[in-house]
């Protein structure tokens, strides 16, 4: 099958979004399939550019960055990128490709426009893997009130659900948000998924740190208003005495450069923050640490599964969350009893788990086994592949 991925990060970037579309793109590949995958790029010198990267082909399209800037600057950018993305297309020798699924991945909201574009020149089945219930989960942290702007973000999402013959979501819960789309569209769970990353080793060594031979807490990804990291560096400030514990932060986000400034300020010594590493990097990253920590604002009400997790389970580390109340995640982390859950405010209370976890060296180890059988159940690429395919060639047959 010819099939198109429509995202707005790939390699080399090194988000979530991106890692998890070239995971899939290999695997589509590996099953026989020919994807193209579609992309923004903030650092393109021509109008687009047509290159076969790992045996994926790849249209890369200028375009200016999403993320500099404020809100609005990206709302401005992400609107217009449906034309920008359409305009190099038709521009491109892929103009007369006659697709047989298009699939794409939200967030972004804004692909819906590109995609009935697409459509109106040739019939294709499509699916939509939607991670971000977006613009609900904005107005869950009070960014965004209902008013005009959320009125307009709420009709592009629309649009993207309407195109969509089949929508994948990564939470049972999140259905609830669906509701009005059950009837005329199939809803199902779509895991995220993470392919099998051998240890190359990692820049970040710390036995040549200040949390060498300590017990080490490790968050990696993102870190913004979504996250609410600040619990963990006040958790760290009341276990300072605690000389075997020790908290790695590593990535990027509009939050990073403030909470890396808060920890110096407090003159925390078991607090390390590092910038954000290459995808290839991980596995040694996490191979050097213990626990892996998993932060979402309780006031969220969506429910999301962060690429991190994967990354944890598949480095067989227990984590410790403090996410919102009632997320099929912490419900997963208790069935399966990989780590410890906190739904709260309390750094004390985070502290005590912190505490629980760290003098648990055996149980660790066997929720690193669980981890890592849960990981091969349930996040693999090719359980990915196999449920995206059965969808799109089960439409076309319907």
């Amino acid at each position: 099958m010819l099939i198109a991925l429509l995202s707005t990060d790939y390699p080399p970037l090194r988000s979530s979004c991106a890692v998890q579309m070239r995971d899939l793109a290999a695997e589509l590949v590996r099953a026989g399939h020919e994807p193209t995958v579609i992309v923004p790029d903030r650092q393109l010198p021509t109008e687009w550019k047509l290159e076969s990267v790992e045996g994926v082909r790849v249209l890369r399209v200028a375009s200016r960055d999403l993320r500099a800037g404020g809100n609005l600057h990206r709302a401005v950018v992400e609107s217009s990128m449906p034309l920008v993305l359409y305009r190099a297309l038709r521009k491109s020798p892929l103009r007369d490709e006659p697709w047989d699924a298009v699939v794409w991945y939200s967030p972004s909201i804004f692909f819906g426009p590109l995609v009935w574009l697409m459509r109106r020149k040739r019939r294709f089945r499509t699916y939509l893997i939607l991670r971000d219930i977006f613009p609900e989960w904005t107005v869950d942290l009070r960014i965004m009130r209902k008013g005009p702007a959320y009125a307009f973000f709420k009709a592009v999402a629309a649009l993207q659900y309407r195109v969509a013959d089949t929508i994948g979501i990564q939470s049972p819960s999140n259905a609830v948000y669906l509701r009005s789309w059950s009837r005329a569209k199939r809803i199902e769970v779509l895991q995220n998924w993470l392919a099998p990353a051998a240890n190359l080793g990692c820049r970040i060594r710390l036995s040549s740190t200040p949390l060498a031979g300590r017990t080490v807490f490790v968050y990696i990804g993102n870190m913004g208003v979504a996250q609410s990291l600040g619990i963990f560096l006040d958790a760290a400030e009341l276990l300072q005495k605690r000389g075997d514990l020790g908290f790695l932060f590593v990535g990027r986000g509009t939050d990073y450069k403030r909470l890396a400034e808060d920890a110096e300020r407090r003159k925390l010594q078991n607090v390390l923050f590092h910038e954000e590493i290459e995808p290839q990097e991980v596995a040694g990253l996490l191979a050097q640490c213990h626990i892996g920590i998993l932060a979402l604002d309780t006031r969220h009400r969506t429910h999301n599964v962060p690429g991190k997790f994967l990354s944890y389970m598949q480095a067989g580390l227990p984590v410790l969350a403090r996410v919102n109340a009632g997320i099929d995640l912490a419900e997963l982390i208790e069935r399966e009893r990989l780590g410890s859950v906190y739904v709260g405010d309390a750094p004390e209370e985070v502290g005590r788990l912190v505490e629980g976890l760290a003098d648990a060296a055996e149980e660790r180890q066997l929720m690193a086994a669980r981890a890592r059988s849960v990981f091969e159940k349930l996040f693999s690429p090719t359980a990915a592949v196999r449920q995206i395919l059965t969808a799109v060639t089960t439409d076309r047959a319907g």
